[in-house]
Parts: C-alpha cells; structure tokens; sequence
C-alpha cells in the first residue's frame, strides 16, 4: 500500500510518501530540491554512479514512521546535499528547511 500525505515544516507544506512492503516501509519526505528517506536509501550509490544528477537527499535510519523520520539524525548525505549545508546529524526538519 502507498499513502501520500502533507508534511507541515515551518510555513511549508511538503510530500509525505509511506511504501509498505513485506517486512519493511519505505519513508520519504520530499521538497521541490530534494529529499530525506529511511535507511533504504542507498547515498554511496548517488554520489558515485548518479553524481551527474546532483540528487539533494539525505539518509536517517532505524525510523519506522513520517514523524520519526521527522526528528531523526540524518546518517548521510548526499555530495550536493552537503554543498547546500545539510550535514550528518541534523534532524530531518532542518535538513528540510535547507532544501526548500
């Protein structure tokens, strides 16, 4: 099952996206830059095999819903990300805001 719904940051109103697969949810919350998602997101593979596409996205994982994604850590991110100052350790918001 896919569940879309608006995510509130500050004064933004952004994409919530919940994939339910057997034994695992995959979470993202996006912006029109870039986005933040669960530990299925793969950064290496961003920053090594599709730089050519400056992908904005950082990683938080152990999160297991939209809210916990929210407030989690970011574990990683991507090369661009980090050139837009969006650093290992943020929250998912503050990552967010720096991509809006």
């Amino acid at each position: 099952m896919v569940t879309m719904e608006p995510i509130v940051v500050g004064e933004h109103v952004l994409v919530g996206v919940e994939v339910k697969l057997p034994k695992t949810t995959l979470l993202t919350i996006n912006t029109s830059k870039g986005y933040i998602m669960c530990g299925a997101l793969d950064v290496g593979l961003l920053n090594e095999k599709l730089g050519d596409r400056k992908i904005i996205a950082a990683r938080a994982v152990g999160v297991r819903t939209l809210d916990q994604l929210l407030h989690a850590p970011m574990e990683s991110v991507t090369t661009e990300a980090e050139a837009m100052g969006i650093t290992v350790g943020m929250t998912g918001v503050e990552a967010l805001l720096k991509m809006i």
